[in-house]
């Protein structure tokens, strides 16, 4: 009775391993992903004529700089909009400060430049001048009507500063109206100097 108890299960143990192998060998068989298989065996690799790595298209792409609006990816905040070119202009405007006046014009100097002669004690040289009837005899450096500063008297013209604006202007010799077919002023074509009292003419030659 024992002995036929043990062959029965030594026989249950033979068919329970036999049972496992079979089970083992059909699952190694049918594993693996479906679809696999049938893709693998469809590639095909890419018709490339030039495989050479093309160093300047990457050189090209490596320059390349965005030019769109940049946010952070990791805020749900939306962009603010975009700036119009009136409010561009605006705030180049405020960052170059206020706009400069433009610089005013020379000032008019109310005389006639007529004549000059040259100051025998010294380089500088003496201008005559009119204004209305009034006859000024007037050296560089000095005012001339109290609010122009004579600066340098050229062949043909005088150089003046304005004193209470610092503006710079400039008078041509003249010929002074009634002047015509007489002497002429001093300095002036085919001009006679001065009468003494008003400047020492010029040295003889």
């Amino acid at each position: 009775m024992i002995a036929s108890e043990r062959k029965k299960l030594n026989w249950l143990i033979a068919l329970l391993v036999v049972g496992a192998l079979m089970y083992l060998w059909n699952r190694n068989s049918g594993s693996g992903i479906p679809g696999v298989s049938s893709v693998a065996t469809g590639f095909q690799p890419l018709n490339v004529q030039d495989p050479e790595l093309r160093l300047d298209m990457l050189d090209k792409i490596r320059k390349l700089e965005y030019s769109g609006a940049h946010r952070n990816i990791f805020s749900a905040v939306p962009l603010p909009p975009p700036v119009s070119a009136a409010e561009r202009a605006a705030e180049q405007r405020r960052k170059q400060g206020p706009e400069l006046p433009p610089p005013l014009p020379p000032p008019s100097v109310p005389a006639t430049f007529f004549g000059y002669v040259s100051n025998p004690t010294g380089a500088n040289r003496l201008g005559f001048f009119q204004s209305g009837d009034d006859v000024y005899v007037v050296g560089e450096g000095s005012l001339l009507l109290s609010n122009y500063r004579l600066l340098k008297i050229g062949n043909d013209t005088a150089e003046f500063e304005e004193v209470s604006s610092g503006r710079k202007a400039s008078l041509a010799i003249t010929q002074p109206a009634g002047a015509a077919g007489a002497g002429g002023p001093a300095g002036a074509p085919g001009a006679a100097p001065p009468p003494s009292g008003d400047a020492d003419p010029a040295p003889p030659q």
